[in-house]
């Protein structure tokens, strides 16, 4: 027993398995509006309760399951990340690997349970969630490549409900993009150095710190007013509103920290933006009723 607690510690530790928290508010957004529209309930059943989050579990472990066994050979040479699982022996390759089809194989199947568009759209899913794992090696636009694997959760969740993609959804999931993109490119101001001496290509190596902060400010922008947009497409009421308005001022605070103190960017990535999903979520789920 304590040998398996030890080896799902460590696969654990590999996906990060609480930064889920980022990608699965948005999820459920987007079932409960479409769900609203649907069926006039934000209750969209337990079959679907239970599908969505084995997809979004499946997409994120197969994700992060793929990037880490990419990157073990540039993780062992990062003081940052050298003491993570795919790179300490914990989780060999081999296993990695395995994993990965695992997860894979396992949202395809998740998919094929919800509907049909379900089922078709998911090994583009994949195929788009794992290239940022390749787009570091040659393109800064990796970041953005990051935002878009996490905007297709609310995509996902209104084709799981209605088999359709809306405009909402769409705007909703543009604004997930530039929130995730504004985000990982703070939390990479910690790489600069690293990722210039491995030849890596980020934002932050290319055109300094103060210009990515800058950046970022403009992706978190454009985050909120595709919000705003959202809560206008989908008719929501005042809660969604007035999540929008929260969601600035995280996002406002999230900047403060960094540009005050560099050694807060963790606080800034995990704790700003796990709390600014919930908050969404909850707010939405208010506004359905």
């Amino acid at each position: 027993m304590k040998k398996i607690t030890t080896i799902l510690n460590d696969f654990n530790e590999l996906v990060m398995f609480k930064h889920s928290i980022f990608s699965l508010p948005f999820i459920f957004i987007a079932m409960i509006v479409s769900s609203v529209e649907v069926n006039g309930s934000p209750w969209f059943g337990f079959k679907l309760l239970i599908l969505g989050v084995l997809a979004a579990i499946t997409a994120r472990n197969f994700a992060m399951g793929f990037n880490r066994y990419m990157d073990r050979d540039i993780d062992a040479l990062n003081p940052r990340t050298i003491n993570r699982p795919n790179v300490d022996g914990r989780v060999s390759a081999t296993q990695m690997l395995v994993f990965v089809i695992a997860n894979a194989l396992g949202f395809i199947v998740v998919a094929y349970f919800v509907n049909d568009l379900a089922f078709y759209l998911s090994v583009p899913i994949l195929f788009v969630i794992g290239s940022y794992s390749y787009f570091k090696r040659f393109s800064y636009l990796a970041h953005v490549i990051l935002g878009i694997s996490l905007a297709l959760a609310p995509i996902a969740g209104v084709v799981a409900v209605s088999e359709t993609i809306t405009l909402w959804s769409i705007l909703l999931s543009i604004g997930v993009m530039f929130w995730v993109a504004g985000f990982d490119l703070l939390y990479s101001l910690q790489d600069i150095e690293v990722d210039k001496e491995l030849g890596l290509h980020s934002i932050p190596s290319k055109f300094g710190p103060q210009k990515t902060m800058l950046i970022s400010k403009v992706f978190h922008a454009l985050t909120v007013l595709f919000w705003l947009l959202f809560a206008i497409s989908s008719n929501s009421g005042m809660s969604a509103y007035i999540a929008v308005i929260i969601s600035a001022v995280m996002l406002s605070y999230e900047h403060y920290l960094v540009n005050k103190d560099f050694t807060k960017i963790d606080k800034a990535f995990f704790t700003v933006n796990g709390y600014l999903g919930i908050v969404f979520f909850f707010l939405i789920l208010i506004d359905s009723f």
